[in-house]
């Protein structure tokens, strides 16, 4: 027998809090330039609660092939990914109204 998810009551591998976690995200990406004229990728305004910040972090570096990091509940990809970044966040479920890049 299969777990029940705490929140919707469904059984876990049908759960559907977190995709509906995702709709409901405002999520701004911006860039900052760091030390020696390096810069850095933000992606933040996501939930710790309802979705796994550190899966979306790796899946992000896997598309976008850059280091990163989760520090205080936002990601920090190294290298300007603004554009690349919101695109492979709409492939992972997030609503494209909800993604801010400035």
């Amino acid at each position: 027998m299969s777990e029940t998810c705490p929140k919707c009551g469904l059984p876990k591998p049908i759960c559907v809090c977190e995709t509906i976690a995702k709709e409901s995200q405002r999520i701004r990406v911006y860039m900052v330039k760091k030390k020696f004229d390096k810069f850095s990728t933000i992606v933040e305004g996501l939930e710790k609660k309802s979705i796994d910040i550190k899966d979306v972090a790796r899946k992000l570096k896997s598309d976008l092939a850059c280091g990163g990091t989760v520090k205080q509940g936002r990601i920090e990809l190294q290298g300007d990914h603004r554009q690349k970044t919101k695109s492979s966040l709409v492939k992972m479920g997030f609503a494209p109204e909800t993604i801010e890049v400035r």
